[in-house]
């Protein structure tokens, strides 16, 4: 695409030309369809009355009266009598509407009001009139297809012909002058009657705003409604200072505002409040139910599910009500409702352009001067309002009421203001339905916008002027109480307050949202001043304003708005945007820091600071800044005290200290705490004052000094000081142990204890129950005192422990005399018992530490914990026993007590170990096994379980064959097998003991490793040993520990007679054990090999221990034959030996094993580099043989040797076959790869060089012939095939593919071909003529060369050289079948070859064409030559058979020749091994069917066929190759594989199925069929089983054994055959089977993987010429079918995977048919 300048066209021109033309037409107008349309916009109720009593108001009405007209029912005849009330219900419920009749009492139509009448959207051009648009008034249409008009003195009937409406004029009486009516008749006589309150209630909202004053409703006869407004009059209204007069963008100013209010009287008969039980039709607008009400109750009820009980109730009510209201539907209810209107009068300023827009969209200027009045109910009217006891009355002035704020143009409309107040704007443009404000088009959007901001302006003045009502109201009491109003004043005002927040909450307004933001916008930017808002100083800015949650008595100063005003919308409002804000922190520490707070204002200080805590309003660091201001007046006692809460840390809890007792100034008194938790206090950062810190006050104030008088001095003063104790008694037990110390140390050297003697220190005093002397300082007064606690501080229970010694133990004498009385150490135990809990514990200690005992049979004393009790045991083993008279009982008193003080029960582990070690070493065997009798006996009794053996270092175990040495538990074992290793052995006797002495059964890893490491095994015995024990241990060691083991010279080896080196022997020794001297040497396990390798065993050291020790080998790192990695090593270093070893073929098989693990070798660069210098790889030199056919010569046998020499040789000599034809040139000149891929690969990555670099050709090419048509042909036919050849290569595998073919690749036409080839390096040459050869020319093309007579066998040899890299013999027959083949066959093959086929059909048809026209453009010519015109038209008809096929292609030729079935594959390959496949081989492809059935037998004629060779559909194996796609050779090779495996016998000895009929999905026509079977075996010939189709036996009941006796011969004959082709193809012989049939199509089939064969076929074709020739033909037919049955093993459909498979069957097994073929039948099974 171009892109520039273009040619523009002039528009202009054209519209002139258009307008000069003079073909004028009018538009014409449907004024129905115009009508109707017009009428769709207006979807609201009450439409048409509305737009009736709008013009009324326009006319200057005040008066309009309504009367609706019924006529009676034609089925329910009307009630006799006089009774209103039933006449009345009557109407109601069966009288049909009739007309309408609406009345004003304004001006009289003029003359151009009678023209506007007639006139659809004119409009009125008076822009102080609401009407804008001029199709109002066609409302009148939706109701009544033909109203009538008077006015003054003239009418007006509108009338209609077709679609177009017409009027017609009459002149009334002119002294008759009428009111403006109108007469509207129902266009519908089945209206009802509409629900009344619903039209009385639009009829109340219809004198909100407008000029009328009185609104009758009249049923009939009947005035059943009478609504009146009486307007007081108004007063003006001062705008306030620094409220903006004008709109947001100027085009609007205020220059006026009144209050004006309003009282509106309702007068009604109760009948509009009877709900008829007829349905109302919505079809008329004038009597319609609002559609939402209907809606509403259908929602409702789904939403409901069941009817509520309130609901029920409601119902109940509602039924009772309407019966009452029934009963009287005249009686008469009246009310009255009052409200105000804030009306401002503005001026317009726009300009020129604006107004002339704005006249373009409303047909009206816009006016000079306009209003906005805003209506709303003050809390007082609403008040006086009697509307709110009566549902009915307060359904009537639904709409005037303001509880959901509307605009009004005249009217109400759906449009809210957001907050609960009407705002109406005459000059406001609504939508063209009058239903809501049009804020689309520019010009009317700005002028709508304009008049809602002054909306806003009004609305704020509103507010101003209602807040200084409360302000003026408030102001006389703000004054008494100098600043603050009196909580009553305010709580007087509230209400009224907030109703006025109520009216002005700001809601989303619908529909259209933007119509209350910019009412909302400009009510709050209008002002500079923020809003006034009510708080408890009176009316405040909303800015200083404050919001307090709970009472803030300690902060009265601040101007707290009521709670009940926070929770309105408004407050909500200033809140969310930040004008009023929370009482803030700093206003708090204003107010604290300007006055001090009595008791109740602390105590609200407190509260409110712990409420907001709680709620996470403020932190404990706001908390502290406020305490650091805050100062109270605290009374106590009479007394006034300053408390200073910056100084409070602590309160007072009465649990611990009792609220009387004297408190540190830092603590806060009991009565400002008692109501706060302990959260509370922790957010004030108070603790709770503690025992110790109290005390320590207390201590710290005696002396009547400081804070505390001489009355509370603790130590001087009793009754203070048994106060104080009792208090710290009750909390003695909930001290921690720190504190009761504390406690104790604080007292300790007080005189805090009151006793008989005066005040005592606590260890001076005693308790009451110490009378052992008279002269004792004893406690006084210990009531409500815990003894424990006094016991803690040191009161003493007993006398101390010297004293009692001193005036008990010494001498004493009572008169002069001295006696020498004195306890024994039994005496003073005993006494002891009596005191003992109460003796200090310095006083125990030295009794521990004091020698007061002796022990039995000597007078030394010892302390008590040297001792042990009185026992027999111990006795024996020479310990010390207490000294103890008469039986000593361990329970008693006594034996506590000293047991207390360290008397012992038994010896410890470590002293019965000690004595049982010394008696060892001393040679004390008696003593010793007493002790060792003595530990295990009481092992558990004494506890010696819990001892840890593993820590005794002195040996004193016995060791088995030595009982007098000794040794530790870590050097002895209880397994006997350890000894091999050199580790000592537990005394047997000792051995069921040996888990109590810490003895272990084996030594750990590390001493097995140490003593392994230090003395190897020296004997094949001793490493069997040594290596079985350590088998049973190897799990126990790390991975560190085997590590080691892996890398130690542990195993011994013999040593080699030769080719050891030196290093590798670490020791030799003789040794007789095993017979014989040997030589060893050591190994690590990672050099050795484990078993007997037959082919290895030579080359590496193997070695066998049994499988206990092997196994312990095989985890230190040896294993069972050497790694491919390890064998490539040995193979580069021994290559000779290696060979001589292993032979030809395991060496083959190792160098393929090297070459698969090439990923894992060629990590390894040195073992790398050391392959491709080492002569390792074999390789082969080959004589020159004779002649033989080339198939036969590529595919011989490996095993036939034909002159082979094999040896080693280094990469660098060997060549890769990768050209086969030069290969059998230069054989006996090269040293050659085996010809296998992975030894090739191998070879070539370690330097060996491809035959084809190493041959240099040189062409001498004969002149290019004239003729070159068969050349440009097999170009062309190359040039196809390529492409469908090379499809399953891949891409490493393809030299150059199909697109370089089509660019690069020419083939020419020579009279004669020679060639010369040399092998580089030794300058052999061999020269031959060939019929094909290629030569590179310039820019990477070729050429293909070949003469007249070409063999298509040279040519594909010469192609698969050019496309393939490492082109194989097959690969070349493929080729060649592909270029012979012709394109059906290689489509039934499974070549995707519709591209061709398509490309020669079109081509085809592009030819009949050209043809065709040629012809018709020549027909006279062509009559002419008649003669030639014949000769012509057979190759056309010819052509015409054969979609793509043309005259001159080679294809054509070839099938002109001979059956193209013949040229199929199998064919071919038939040729190749010397047979002729006759012409029934062609029953062998596609559904292998015999060719009577093609030949002419239709299937009528076949009464029941036996089933195809896919009778059962075989399903697709996981990753088996999808339709279509061919797979590559070595896939091909793995799948036909799997094929055959998976063919079985039939088990039964019946077969039947049913016939069917299936599309293969890869052509759209070709479909499979699947005959029907029944047949049952008959017999068996060689194993092959016979089966026999019933419908022969039905018709002979011995057909059977007359079948096989007389086919004996035949049948054995074709068992034989069919047995050959299992053996080609490796089949087990039981999987086939033979059938006879009568008739039929198939020649074999596949059941379930069991083969089936006919016989039928196989008498008829092949049994006489096996009688009288070869078995070639026999052979090769029905190895065809065979292939072609397998295949079905993989593949149920004829699809092209199945084609692939059969193909790849055949190719595979090629030789092996040809090479059967050829043999002779088996005598014997003949």
């Amino acid at each position: 695409m171009k892109f520039g300048m273009g040619s523009k066209l002039d528009y202009d021109a054209l519209r002139a030309q258009a307008m000069d033309s003079g073909n004028d037409e009018a538009v014409t107008v449907n004024t129905r369809a115009l009508i109707d349309k017009v009428l769709a916009r207006y979807p609201g109720e009450w439409t048409t009355l509305r737009e009736l009593i709008q013009n009324a108001a326009d006319a200057s009405a005040s008066k309009v009266t309504i009367k609706i007209e019924t006529a009676p029912s034609a089925q329910v005849p009307v009630p006799q009598g006089d009774n209103a009330s039933t006449r009345l219900k009557h109407v109601l419920s069966h009288h049909t509407v009739n007309k309408w009749i609406v009345e004003n009492d304004g001006e009289i139509f003029g003359p151009q009001d009678w023209a506007r009448l007639k006139k659809i959207a004119e409009g009125n051009p008076d822009e102080t009139k609401i009407g804008a648009f001029g199709v109002g008034f066609y409302s009148v249409f939706d109701a009544s297809e033909e109203p009538f008009v008077l006015s003054g003195s003239e009418a007006l009937e509108f009338y209609w012909r077709g679609d177009t409406l017409y009027t017609r004029r009459l002149q009334l009486d002119p002294d008759r002058l009428t009111n403006t009516t109108f007469v509207l008749r129902m266009r519908d006589a089945t209206s009802p009657v509409p629900q009344l309150l619903s039209l009385c209630q639009f009829l109340t909202s219809s004198l909100t705003f407008v000029g009328l004053t009185t609104v009758e409703l009249w049923l009939d006869e009947w005035k059943i409604f009478h609504v009146k407004k009486i307007a007081a009059p108004s007063s003006n209204i001062d705008i306030p200072r620094g409220v903006r007069k004008t709109s947001e963008n100027g085009l609007m100013r205020i220059s006026a505002m009144t209050r004006e209010a309003i009282q509106m009287e309702a007068h009604w008969i109760k009948a509009i409040e009877w709900k008829p039980t007829r349905k109302v039709d919505p079809r008329v607008d004038l009597v319609s139910e609002p559609p939402g009400k209907s809606l509403r109750s259908f929602f409702s009820k789904l939403a409901s599910g069941s009817t509520s009980q309130a609901a029920e109730r409601a119902a109940l009510e509602e039924k009772t009500k309407q019966k009452e209201i029934a009963e009287d539907l005249m009686g008469e209810s009246r009310a009255t409702a009052f409200l105000h209107v804030i009306k401002a009068e503005i001026k317009t300023m726009a300009n020129q352009a604006f107004s002339a827009d704005l006249e373009r969209a409303t047909k009206k200027p816009p006016p000079k001067s306009t209003s906005v009045s805003l209506l709303t109910v003050s809390y007082n009217e609403q008040e006086a309002s009697d509307i709110k006891d009566n549902p009915a009355t307060a359904s009537l002035f639904d709409l005037v009421i303001p509880s959901l704020g509307r605009i009004f143009i005249g009217f109400s409309t759906k449009q809210t203001t957001g907050l609960s107040a009407h705002v109406s704007a005459p000059s406001i443009i609504p939508t063209v339905e009058r239903e809501s404000i049009d804020l689309n088009s520019h010009s009317i959007k700005l002028w709508n916008s304009e008049i809602l901001t002054v909306a806003g302006v009004v609305a704020r003045i509103t507010w101003k002027s209602e807040m200084s009502e409360i302000r003026i109201k408030l102001s006389k009491d703000i004054q008494a109480t100098k600043g603050a109003a009196a909580p009553e004043t305010i709580a007087g005002v509230l209400p009224e307050v907030q109703f006025l927040h109520n009216n002005f909450s700001w809601k989303a307004s619908t529909p259209l949202p933007a119509v209350a933001k910019l009412i909302e916008d400009s009510f709050w930017t209008s002002d500079r001043e923020t809003l006034e808002v009510l708080s408890s100083r009176g009316v405040v800015s909303a800015a200083n304003a404050r919001i307090a949650r709970g009472e803030l008595t300690f902060a009265k100063e601040l101007p707290v708005i009521p709670e009940l005003l926070t929770k309105t919308r408004l407050v909500e409002f200033l809140v969310e945007v930040g004008v009023i804000k929370e009482v803030l922190i700093s206003d708090i520490i204003g107010v604290l820091e300007r006055k001090s707070l009595d008791v109740d204002q602390l105590q609200c200080l407190l509260l409110w600071l712990t409420r907001k805590s709680r709620t996470n309003e403020i932190d404990k660091r706001t908390i502290q800044t406020i305490l650091e201001v805050a100062v109270a007046n605290h009374q106590e006692n009479g007394h006034s005290k300053v408390l200073v809460l910056s100084q409070i840390k602590t309160f007072l809890n009465p649990d611990r200290i009792p609220p009387d007792m004297p408190i540190p100034s830092s603590t806060m008194p009991f009565r400002y705490t008692k109501s706060l938790s302990k959260y509370d206090t922790d957010s004030l950062g108070w603790e709770t004052l503690q025992i110790v810190p109290w005390l320590r006050w207390l201590l710290e104030n005696i002396g009547g000094q400081k804070e505390l008088p001489a009355s509370q001095d603790i130590t001087s003063h009793p009754t203070f000081a048994l106060s104080v104790l009792r208090v710290l008694s009750k909390q003695w037990d909930g001290l921690s142990g720190s504190s009761k110390i504390t406690v104790m140390q604080l007292l300790a050297d007080q005189t805090v204890i009151p006793t008989k003697m005066s005040m005592k220190r606590p260890a001076e005093a005693y308790f009451p129950s110490v009378r052992l002397f008279d002269d004792l300082p004893v406690v006084l007064m210990t009531q409500n005192i815990k003894e424990k606690f006094l016991a803690a501080l040191g009161v003493r229970k007993t006398i101390e422990i010297g004293l009692v010694l001193e005036r008990l133990m010494s001498a004493s004498s009572s008169g002069g005399k001295e006696t020498t009385t004195q306890w024994s150490h039994v005496d003073l135990i005993k006494y002891l018992t009596t005191v003992w809990a109460d003796v200090p514990t310095e006083d125990k200690q030295r009794l521990y530490n004091t020698s007061i005992c002796k022990a039995e049979n000597t007078g030394q004393r010892y302390r008590i914990s040297e001792l042990y009790e009185p026992n027999d045991a111990l006795r024996r083993i020479g310990l010390p026993i207490i000294q103890w008279p008469g039986t000593y009982s361990s329970a008693s008193k006594e034996g506590k007590l000293l047991k207390s003080l360290g008397l012992k029960e038994a010896p410890s582990y470590a002293e019965i170990i000690k004595i049982i070690s010394d008696a060892g070493k001393a040679s004390n065997t008696a003593l010793r096994d007493q002790a060792l009798r003595y530990l295990v006996e009481n092992y558990e009794s004494n506890g010696y379980e819990s001892a840890d053996p593993s820590s005794v270092a002195m040996p004193y175990l016995p060791l088995d064959h030595n009982d007098n040495r000794l040794a530790t538990p870590k050097e002895c074992f209880t397994n006997e097998r350890v000894t091999v290793l050199g580790f000592d052995l537990l005394r047997r006797d000792l051995h069921r003991h040996a888990s109590k002495f810490g003895v272990s059964s084996d030594p750990p890893p590390e001493m097995c490793l140490f003593h392994l490491l230090r003395g190897p095994p020296q004997t094949k015995r001793a490493a069997r040993e040594v290596f079985g024990y350590l088998a049973g241990r190897i799990a126990m060691f790390s991975d560190q520990q085997v590590n080691t083991l892996s890398q130690a010279s542990i195993v011994p080896v013999p040593v080699r007679s030769s080719g050891s080196k030196a290093s590798e022997v670490r020791l030799e020794k003789t040794s007789g054990q095993d017979g014989g001297s040997v030589r060893i040497r050591h190994l690590s396990p990672r050099m050795c090999f484990l078993g007997d390798s037959g082919d290895y065993r030579e080359v590496f050291d193997f070695v066998d221990f049994g499988s206990e020790a092997n196994t312990f080998l095989l985890r230190c790192g040896s294993k069972n034959e050497p790694t491919t990695p390890e064998i490539a090593y040995i193979l580069t270093q021994q290559p000779a030996k290696f060979f001589g070893v292993l032979g030809m073929s395991k060496y083959l098989e190792t160098l393929i094993r090297i070459s698969n693990a090439w990923k894992t070798i060629q990590s390894d660069k040195h073992l790398v580099d050391s392959m491709k210098k080492a002569p390792f790889l074999l390789a082969s030199r080959e004589e020159a043989a004779k002649e033989v056919p080339f198939d036969v010569q590529y595919d011989r046998d490996e095993d036939s040797q034909n002159g082979e020499t094999w040896q080693l040789a280094q990469a660098s000599q060997v060549v890769i076959v990768d050209d086969v034809i030069n290969y059998q040139i230069f054989k006996s000149n090269l040293l050659a790869a085996p010809q296998e891929e992975a030894l090739e690969d191998l070879y070539l990555r370690l330097g060996a060089s491809g035959l084809s670099s190493l041959v240099v050709e040189q062409h001498k090419i004969g002149k290019l012939r004239n003729d070159q048509t068969a050349a440009l042909r097999l170009q062309d036919l190359i040039k196809e095939r390529s492409r469908l050849y090379l499809h399953d290569y891949l891409p490493e595998a393809i030299r150059y593919d199909a697109s370089w073919v089509q660019k690069h690749l020419a083939v020419q036409s020579v009279q004669s071909i020679d060639l010369r080839k040399t092998l580089l390096g030794l300058e052999v040459t061999h020269s031959e003529s060939k019929t094909a050869t290629r030569y590179k020319g310039k820019n990477q093309a070729w050429v293909l060369y070949v003469t007249d007579h070409y063999d298509i066998w040279q040519v594909s040899q010469v192609l698969v050289h050019l496309l393939l890299k490492r082109p194989k013999p097959k690969e070349a027959i493929v080729l060649q079948m592909v270029l012979r083949s012709d394109l059906l066959n290689l489509r039934a093959m499974g070549y995707n070859v519709e591209r061709i086929l398509r490309q020669k059909e079109e081509a085809r048809i592009a030819h009949k064409s050209m043809l065709q026209r040629q012809a018709e453009q020549e027909e006279r010519e062509l009559r002419e030559r008649e003669a030639e015109s014949r000769l012509q038209k057979p190759d056309e008809a010819e052509a015409d058979k054969m979609p793509g096929m043309f005259p001159n292609h080679t294809e054509f030729k070839e099938q002109s020749q001979e059956p193209r079935d013949s040229e199929g594959l199998l064919a071919g390959f038939g040729r190749r091994i010397g047979i002729e496949l006759g012409a029934n081989s062609r029953s062998a492809s596609k559904d292998v069917q015999h060719p009577d059935v093609k030949k002419g037998m239709q299937q009528k004629d076949i009464p029941r066929p036996h089933p195809s060779s896919d009778v059962v559909k075989v399903p697709r194996a996981p990753g088996m190759n999808p339709p279509g796609r061919r797979m590559s050779p070595r896939e091909l090779s793995s799948v036909i594989a799997k094929a055959i495996k998976s063919s079985r016998p039939h088990e039964s000895s019946n077969l039947a199925s049913e016939p069917a009929v299936h599309r293969v999905q890869e052509t759209h026509s070709y479909c499979d069929a699947k005959p029907g079977t029944d047949i049952h075996q008959v017999g068996s010939v060689h194993g092959v089983r016979v089966f026999l189709d019933r419908e022969v036996e039905r018709a002979s009941q011995s057909a059977a054994d007359n079948f096989m006796a007389s086919n004996n011969s035949g049948l054995q004959a074709f068992a034989s055959v069919l047995l050959s082709c299992a053996a080609i193809y490796g089949v087990p012989p039981k999987a086939v089977h033979i059938f006879y049939d009568d008739t039929g199509s198939a020649i074999a089939f596949n059941q379930a993987q069991s083969l089936f064969f006919n016989f039928r076929i196989f008498r008829k074709d092949h049994l006489p010429a096996l009688n009288q020739g070869p078995l070639a033909p026999a052979i090769t037919f029905w190895a065809v079918v065979f292939a072609h049955e397998l295949a079905h093993n993989l593949e149920g459909d004829h699809n092209s995977n199945f084609h692939n498979y059969s193909e790849g069957l055949v190719i595979e097994h090629l030789l092996r048919i040809a090479a059967t073929a050829n043999e002779r039948m088996p005598t014997d099974r003949l």
